[in-house]
């Protein structure tokens, strides 16, 4: 069973139907299939190395060097060495079309913190090719069933500490269905929509990361939420927040302050615009602070010396998009700020997808390690596909000659009991949307862009009164199609969510990546990630581990060519 339907969960469909097409996968997506999710919304590319200079080596220095050395080197090298593969396969296989030179070669273009020109594209629309290409294939494949419009609630075990499936329900009717499964992928994506502004699917609430908590899974690099340096400043709109994508500074876009002045001379005059995203939104959030913002709490974004038809024919998506809101982005800069995009934290894998907890993987955002404290733009769908793949072609081979677990009928009752609490309970009790204002606020103020002890202490403590508070809000209505009733599912995720960010940030001491500390302003020498780790009983319990540099060490950024140091 895949529980998630975007690049990682239909890759993974994919792959174990063609590894073994008399076996029944289940896809369960949230939305409609093909239609649902971040992989959708993508819109500058996928990173993948297909000619020199260009190289497995460089690919690899970049992402770990750009994910300030925290990252598994391991999931590393195998998103470098397998993404050309995939992107190919996307192609020849699945029917995916990218951009091309007049030769036919496929076209590649810059990307922030990246030494060459490696990242594909579909003009600044790829991720609807990639999931509409994708969803053709899933319903061609008669081994491969989607429940649309389902959610799993609950990871079911077999009594025995293996997971067994999920309890899943069907938003439409507000019916259960306990699903058996002898595999499960948690390939739903993370989504840091606890804050309150967000370039991500709104239907993403860390689902993902929240079941595999409770199911007793690790998570790992919780605090390490990307900020994408510039989403659009609506003012009030929902819009505010959705991306303008990295292309625009990769092809020269300039970044301006209230005052005209191009301001990311004064962060990284090096690379300037086509700095890290980390770094950059970084720079946009304090120059706001020091008062040179623009008019509506941004910076700006300008394009217009690239010339009207240049932006206009490489850039349809966003032009589009801008003048939607009466911003022309071919002629005229647009306001933007920072908004809350990605998390590279999530649950510990190996290579091979597998997770702590028999029976359970993890693909995509949901899973950790592959980005370290931050990711490369373009690098986020070649997770996705690379590692979606890789977790069909595994477990298409883990379930053979296994049986279909049991399930504990007492559990699947207690668990749909605990889901429907709310429908029962009398209106003004606690306020739905009031909570999740406040969960939106206290993140975006204390656990965002710049931390300090103070704030983030503060911020949990308002994070574990939301979490009381949470499960007493009353819902009004019935099951069948209950809006109000989604929220709440997934304000329990994201309250979990939430605090596994803030107290994350609150242990690494020291400024690294997308985490920034006021307090702790300076990177530390020490490498290591923060664990994490639930279950039902046993509370949760923290830890650092220390990263196994096992193919580069820091030393290799001041190298020409990469060296390894390990196996």
């Amino acid at each position: 069973m895949i529980l998630g339907a975007g690049g990682a969960g239909l890759c993974a469909a994919l792959h174990a139907a063609d590894r073994s097409p008399h076996l029944s996968v289940t896809v369960v997506v949230k939305g409609l299939l093909g239609r649902a999710g971040c992989t959708r919304m993508v819109q500058g590319g996928y990173n993948a190395v297909l000619a020199s200079p260009d190289s497995l080596d460089a690919h690899l220095l970049d992402t770990v060097a750009g994910g300030g050395w925290i990252n598994d080197q391991e999931l590393v090298w195998s998103l470098v060495t397998h993404a050309p593969g995939r992107l190919l396969e996307l192609e020849a296989r699945y029917g995916c079309f990218f951009d091309r030179h007049p030769d036919g070669r496929i076209h590649q273009k810059p990307f922030a913190g990246q030494t060459h020109d490696r990242t594909v594209h579909k003009g600044d629309l790829t991720g609807i090719e990639i999931m509409n290409r994708l969803t053709e294939q899933v319903w061609i494949r008669p081994s491969l069933r989607a429940l649309e419009e389902h959610r799993a609630v609950e990871l079911l075990s077999d009594g025995a500490g293996r997971v067994g499936g999920a309890l899943v329900l069907d938003i439409r009717r507000g019916t259960f269905t306990a699903v058996r499964s002898r595999a499960t992928l948690l390939a739903m994506g993370g989504g840091p929509t606890m804050y309150r502004v967000i370039a991500c699917s709104a239907d993403k609430a860390a689902d993902g990361i929240a079941l595999a908590l409770r199911a007793g899974a690790p998570v790992k690099d919780m605090e390490m939420v990307q900020f994408h340096p510039t989403g659009l400043v609506v003012p009030n709109s929902l819009m505010t927040g959705a991306l303008l994508e990295e292309g625009l500074r990769g092809a020269g876009g300039r970044l301006l302050n209230g005052k005209g002045e191009r301001f990311m001379s004064r962060y990284d005059p090096e690379r300037m615009e086509r700095s890290t995203r980390d770094l950059v939104a970084r720079a946009c959030f304090t120059e706001v602070q020091e008062g040179l913002g623009s008019p509506h709490g941004g910076v700006w974004i300008d394009v217009s010396h690239l010339g009207a038809k240049l932006v206009e024919t490489n850039f349809r998506g966003m032009v589009k998009r801008c003048r939607d809101f009466g911003r022309d982005l071919a002629r005229e800069p647009v306001e933007v700020g920072p908004t809350a995009h990605f998390m590279m934290g999530g649950v510990v894998i190996d290579p091979s997808c597998r997770t702590a907890v028999e029976g359970l993987f993890a693909a995509g955002e949901d899973a950790g390690g592959v980005h370290g404290a931050n990711r490369l733009g373009g690098n986020g769908v070649a997770d996705s596909t690379v590692f979606g793949g890789i977790a069909g072609d595994v477990m298409a081979e883990w379930v053979m000659g296994r049986a279909l677990p049991r399930l504990s009928t007492h559990a699947v009752e207690a668990a749909e009991a605990r889901i429907l609490e709310p429908l029962g309970r009398a209106e003004g009790g606690e306020g739905l949307y009031a909570l999740q204002q406040r969960l939106r606020d206290v993140m975006w103020e204390q656990v965002g862009l710049v931390r300090q002890a103070s704030g983030l202490m503060a911020a949990l403590r308002e994070i574990e009164d939301i979490g009381q508070r949470a499960p007493r809000a009353a819902v009004p209505g019935g099951t069948a199609y209950n809006l109000a009733w989604q929220d709440w599912l997934n304000l329990q995720n994201q309250v979990a969510a939430a605090w596994l960010i803030a107290r994350s940030a609150l242990e690494r001491q020291e400024s690294r990546g997308s985490h920034f500390r006021r307090d702790h302003a300076n990177t530390g020498a020490e490498l290591y990630s923060i664990h994490v780790v639930g279950g039902d009983s046993a509370g949760l319990r923290i830890w650092k581990e220390p990263t196994r540099l096992t193919r580069l060490a820091p030393e290799a950024a001041r190298q020409p060519t990469c060296v390894e140091v390990g196996d």
